[in-house]
């Protein structure tokens, strides 16, 4: 892998569904675990903002020429506020993938959406677009979906910013800081 590489991991703060946003924090870092920056921004909890949120996130940001991919954690922000990371690739020319540490009950998901959301076909059609592919790591695997790169350049990456445990270490650096601005102090295991 090329030095200097850098990566933007994503992730939500701790919410109720009684929230109306929810914070989320961008982290930057140069690989393997070099923070160079943070952004921060909000989303609609259950709501349908993400991808404009996360669009105008990065088009505005000074960091965006140097982002080599965009990591979230997970489908979606903000409970079932889903993110489409073809969408999301083609507007800021820039690779996103989601990460996640266990493969989703897609049933359970279904039902879930079918009862609180009249557009659920279009969150579904969504999460279920992308094929999950199996990384393994030293400490299990996680599972994730590409747009914008292809899955060796994903797992490059993957394994380029995995430091400790599983997850990549812009991913676990955006859940700590997110938890911290929201409980007042991050917690272990993201």
């Amino acid at each position: 892998m090329k030095r200097q590489v850098r990566v933007l991991g994503i992730d939500d703060a701790p919410f109720s569904f009684n929230d109306a946003k929810v914070p989320i924090v961008g982290v930057m870092v140069r690989l393997p675990g070099y923070v160079e920056g943070v952004m921060v921004s909000q989303v609609a909890v259950d709501g349908d903002d993400a991808d404009q949120v996360l669009t105008d996130m990065l088009l505005g940001s000074r960091f965006r020429e140097q982002i080599r991919m965009v990591m979230i954690d997970g489908t979606s922000l903000g409970g079932f506020n889903v993110v489409d990371i073809d969408r999301l690739s083609k507007e800021t020319g820039l690779p996103f993938c989601t990460v996640t540490r266990d493969v989703p009950d897609l049933p359970s998901m279904s039902a879930a959406l079918q009862k609180h959301f009249p557009d659920w076909r279009r969150r579904l059609e969504v999460v279920e677009r992308h094929e999950l592919t199996e990384v393994r790591t030293e400490h299990g695997p996680i599972y994730a979906s590409i747009a914008g790169a292809s899955i060796g350049e994903m797992n490059e990456l993957l394994h380029g910013s995995t430091i400790q445990g599983a997850l990549p270490e812009p991913i676990r650096l955006a859940h700590l800081i997110a938890a911290a601005m929201v409980k007042g102090e991050s917690k272990g295991n993201p």
